[in-house]
């Protein structure tokens, strides 16, 4: 079981590598080929979070259904296909179609490699196999922006799709020996399933477990309207601050790293659990990072502004992935509530921000202030959850 584990770790870090380098340079192909600007690729995102809300609530259903390794091996060959055909499509029209048809098949993958790490574990092995689940993926990400902007300098658009194109072969091809692998051994006995009550954190505080899961499900989608927006117009902040796309990669991948190192220390350290002054505080961070982030002058600022972008964002994502682990056993209903508020943060921060930008052409920050002013709607309800009389 150790050495599955393992190839589903590996699995897992290769599909972030290959989604990190297609999704975040796919916004310098659409400025450099394209013309795009803050605008277009505000909208390219949008399109990418409205397709992921549906797909990820029915990738996990078919997932379930039809097999897991199913699953990867049809994700990663639906993926394979649609960027062949970017590849060999140019223009908008290649570019939008390879963007859809890689966004639906990828929901069949993230469901499917975190139930097959988490399978056959206790609890606390839960726990533990979903704290190695987020570094993995987390710390993939971080080196694959870091490299990006190289290999965009240096290969393009062949770069852009035939990179991920491999990495998703070599999945395939490792998908099939796991399989193989599962298929050979004994089937495992099911763990003894007891009453599943939250850790004894949550019942010294004033207010039920289940409010602080309505909460980290509130904040989690507006930590990813904030991180994709951003992700979305860094190639104009490269521009403005004159930076080259390999020095772009290896600048604006600060918050990725932080956020890794955020995910390291909250799955060792759990003081911050049933503690709503963390959330908040996360919440501030990600706001006035945000702000600065997309409204500074200087490239100090912006280092700073990673800072508490990247921190920020850990808690919101961990506090929701934990909190929907530990209160109840509708785990795999949480989990799809988990992905699909995902999915509304990607499609309605950037949605919003190219909207301000359409009836505001003539300020540039338009987009930035619509969005934060959005974060403080969020921060507002989160504020009205906290105050509500427990039920």
């Amino acid at each position: 079981m150790r050495q599955l584990k393992f190839g589903y770790f590996a699995l897992e870090a290769l599909n972030s590598v290959a989604a990190t380098i297609f999704l975040n340079y796919l916004f310098f192909l659409a400025r450099d080929e394209l013309q795009f600007t803050s605008r277009g690729n505000l909208l390219l995102t949008a399109l990418h979070g409205a397709v992921y809300i549906v797909a990820s609530w029915q990738g996990g259903k078919l997932a379930q259904r039809y097999g897991y390794l199913w699953a990867l091996r049809a994700g990663f060959l639906g993926m394979t296909g649609a960027l062949v055909l970017g590849w060999l499509l140019p223009g908008l029209g290649g570019l939008v179609l390879a963007l859809v048809l890689w966004t639906v098949p990828l929901c069949l993958t993230w469901p499917s490699l975190e139930a097959l790490v988490t399978e056959g574990e206790d609890l606390p092995g839960t726990a533990r196999m979903v704290g190695i689940y987020n570094v993995v993926w987390a710390g993939s990400a971080a080196v694959a922006y870091s490299v990006g902007g190289w290999l965009w300098e240096h290969f393009g658009r062949h770069g852009l799709f035939g990179i991920p194109i491999g990495i998703l072969l070599v999945q395939f091809v490792l998908t099939v020996g796991l399989e193989r692998a599962a298929a050979k051994r004994p089937k495992a006995a099911a763990p003894v399933k007891s009453k599943h009550a939250p850790e004894a954190a949550a019942l010294q505080q004033s207010l039920p477990p289940e409010r602080f899961l309505q909460m980290a499900w509130l904040a989690n989608p507006f930590a990813y309207v904030a991180i994709n927006t951003v992700v979305a117009v860094i190639p104009q902040l490269a521009e403005r601050f004159q930076l080259t796309a390999t020095q772009s990669g290896v600048f604006c991948s600060l918050w990725l790293y932080v956020r890794l190192g955020a995910f390291v220390l909250l799955w060792q350290w759990t003081g911050w659990h049933y503690r709503f002054r963390w959330l908040l505080g996360a919440f501030l961070a990600l706001i006035g990072g945000f702000a600065a982030l997309l409204l500074a002058s200087q490239l100090w600022m912006i280092v700073g502004a990673q800072v508490l972008l990247g921190l920020a964002a850990g808690l919101i994502y961990y506090s929701s992935l934990f909190y929907s682990m530990d209160v109840g056993d509708s785990k795999g209903e949480h989990g799809g509530l988990h992905e699909a508020a995902i999915g509304a943060g990607v499609c309605g921060g950037p949605l919003l921000g190219a909207v301000a930008l359409t009836l505001a052409p003539a300020a540039p920050a338009a987009g930035a202030y619509a969005v934060t002013a959005l974060l403080a709607l969020g921060l507002a309800g989160l504020l009205r959850l906290r105050l509500r009389r427990k039920t």
